[in-house]
């Protein structure tokens, strides 16, 4: 049994900024912690550090500088970069390991530390265990002559940019497409709109002026109402939303439509099902919608289900011997093409299958049929125990039998957040919608009392 993390979660260290653990000393530590353990670790002796647009990245990336410096670690310092780029990077530089500064989806107020090793995938978990017994200890800094130095890699956009158009056959190019891209305020702002550009589209840019405070505000992948008005406004073809640090994307067809994670992930793992170039099982999460399942199951393509979260779907996928996995909320995995979730990569796998098939979005989707799906969340207090209450597990229960073995019941906590998210899916509508009403009633009476 895996030994419980004091502060990393799912995806590192997430929470509100100034309040523990986000806090500028404890970031300090915690680039102490993460110099002491790699350098003992390998002989590389470099580390990346990048961050997304939020104000707070500033002072965080300052302070990941001294620590990483005071341990006798080298940093280079790449300023606003996409998540996946950061792992890139750190692979291209061969790195000890990257550092991302980011809450990915979160509210500006919110920030993070998530880490890639020198592969560019996620940190195992003995490491990040190691990096928090080191932050029981006092600091010490190396001797003077050892301390870390500190350089500014300028061409990192330049670099990111090329491996992205790299990811799609050399022959492919978005000549005659008009596209409106959606950066969300966020670290994708200065890159999304050139690969795309350069690859031939007619770019229309939405989410693309961070001022600190307005990333994942009114737009991106966790608002994409922005661009259903665009898209229909713009007369485009389609539509692109990344998140606020770019490792998810959902996209928009022609006529105003939606296609979310599940979908995208159908035409991806069709289209290389059809060339023969799927390996392994296709992985979903338990939030992946039915519809995902059965379509895939029809085209004769294996389907397994992992835990939410993104390296999970990468740890069932290394189980499987697969290549592709993802989640509903579009975070798309393609290890044939890159080592972690990247929106852009995804969404030009996704345009390449729409070009080649000679067919736009709204068609493509066609052979996937999505259940009616309502998620609700309930916000809850840091700590609440909701799951084991008799209350709620009775409730469930209540819910599965009244679906009638025609749809699924899920409650889980979110790991990024305080909340519980209740999901209900089925065959109809409305019914759904009430079940899922009367569980997040029975939660939130629990999380109350």
């Amino acid at each position: 049994m895996t030994q419980k993390r004091k502060y990393f979660g799912t995806d590192g260290i997430r929470g509100t900024v100034g309040t523990p653990p986000i806090t500028p000393d404890f970031v300090l530590k915690l680039g102490w912690a993460v110099g002491r353990v790699l350098k003992n670790e390998h002989h590389k002796n470099k580390v990346l550090i990048g961050k997304d647009t939020r104000i707070s990245g500033y002072m965080f990336e300052s302070a990941l500088e001294s620590g990483l410096s005071a341990a006798g670690v080298d940093i280079a310092l790449l300023g606003p970069m996409p998540t996946p780029a950061i792992a890139y990077l750190t692979r291209t530089f061969h790195a000890v390991a990257g550092i991302v500064i980011s809450a990915s989806h979160n509210p500006f107020q919110d920030n993070g530390i998530k880490f890639f090793s020198g592969n560019g995938t996620k940190l195992p978990d003995e490491i990040e265990l190691a990096i928090e017994a080191e932050m029981e200890k006092t600091i010490k800094t190396v001797a003077p002559e050892q301390l870390g130095k500190a350089e500014r890699v300028d061409d990192a956009a330049g670099r990111y940019i090329e491996f992205c158009k790299s990811t799609i056959p050399h022959n492919i190019n978005l000549k005659g497409l008009k596209i409106v891209v959606d950066c969300a305020h966020g670290a994708t702002y200065h890159i999304a709109p050139s690969v795309f550009q350069e690859l031939g589209a007619d770019v229309e840019t939405i989410g693309a002026q961070p001022n600190g405070l307005n990333i994942n505000a009114g737009y991106g992948a966790t608002q994409p109402q922005a661009l259903q008005t665009a898209v229909l406004y713009q007369k485009a073809d389609l539509c692109i939303a990344l998140d606020g640090d770019g490792d998810r994307v959902l996209m928009v067809d022609a006529k105003g439509e939606i296609i979310d994670g599940d979908e995208l992930l159908f035409i991806i793992a069709q289209s290389r099902h059809k060339a023969g170039t799927l390996q392994g099982t296709v992985v979903g999460t338990v939030m992946s919608n039915l519809g995902l399942e059965q379509a895939l199951e029809k085209e004769g393509i294996a389907f397994t289900r992992a835990a939410v979260g993104d390296r999970y779907v990468i740890e069932k996928l290394q189980e499987n011997g697969g290549i592709l996995g993802g989640e509903s909320s579009g975070h798309i995995i393609c290890l044939d093409r890159t080592t972690t979730g990247d929106g852009i990569i995804t969404a030009l796998q996704v345009l390449t299958v729409s070009i080649q098939m000679g067919l736009p979005l709204h068609v493509l989707k066609t052979g996937m049929q999505k259940f009616p799906q309502r998620m609700i969340n309930v916000p809850i207090r840091p700590g609440v125990e909701i799951m084991s209450q008799p209350t709620v597990q009775n409730a469930v229960r209540d819910a599965e039998q009244e679906l009638n073995n025609k749809g699924r019941v899920l409650l889980r906590p979110s790991g990024t957040e305080p909340l519980i998210r209740v999901m209900v899916e089925g065959v109809e509508l409305q019914q759904i919608e009430t079940v899922a009403h009367h569980l997040a009633e029975i939660v939130k009476k629990e999380a109350n009392k």
